[in-house]
Order: C-alpha cells, then structure tokens, then sequence
C-alpha cells in the first residue's frame, strides 16, 4: 500500500527550545528509507505564501495566490511510501525529524478497482 506522508510544520513549537529527543537527522532518515526500499519520493516545498489555488466554478477559472485553507500549520514537504500497512507507514512517520518539529499526517493512495 502507497502512503503521502504530508510533513507540516507546526508554528506553535518554539524552534529555539531543545526537543524532548534529538531526532533523526533527515539525511539519515532518508538514506535509512532508502536503503528499506520503503520511500518512493519526497521532497521540500516551497512557504504557503507561494502557493497558488486553482478552483473552476460555473465554468470560470479563478486563480488565488496563497493556499486555500487558512491555518497555522503548513505543508512544508511530502514523501511518498510504500509499506505492507498503516502500522509500518506509523512507525517510519515516527522516525521522521519533523514529527519533533512539526507533524506527519499519512493518507493511503486510492486503491482503483479493475
């Protein structure tokens, strides 16, 4: 099963205080996926503020700089993952740096019927 890791940032962490855990550095994570053959892809993003949203409504195309959804937190890069299930995909989001920093939301791939 393919999972997105969405690695968000989380602004209501204080960046100067130390981590209840040094984490893994992200190199070593990815070398470490990698060398499992678990991570397919990944990579950073650019701020919110450079986002653009597309939306087509009663056939007129409207283009908004910045992110549709307001929040604190942002998406700050993605990883593509393929594990036998939703504990393995748990355990290797656990290891990632920014679940100290920030978090990890996964979300399972659409399985298409044939």
């Amino acid at each position: 099963m393919q999972y997105l890791l969405f690695i968000n940032n989380s602004p209501d962490i204080d960046p100067s205080a130390p981590p209840e855990k040094e984490p893994m550095d992200i190199e070593d994570w990815v070398d470490q996926m990698d060398a499992r053959g678990v991570r397919k892809f990944g990579d950073r993003l650019q701020s919110a503020a450079d986002a653009t949203t597309v939306r087509v409504r009663k056939g007129e195309l409207l283009v908004t700089d910045g992110p549709f959804v307001e929040g604190k937190d942002y998406i700050a890069g993605i990883d593509i993952i393929e594990c036998a299930d939703l504990d393995e995909a748990i355990e290797i989001a656990r290891l990632h740096p920014m679940a100290t920093a920030g978090n990890i939301e996964i979300r399972p791939f659409w399985v298409w019927e044939d």
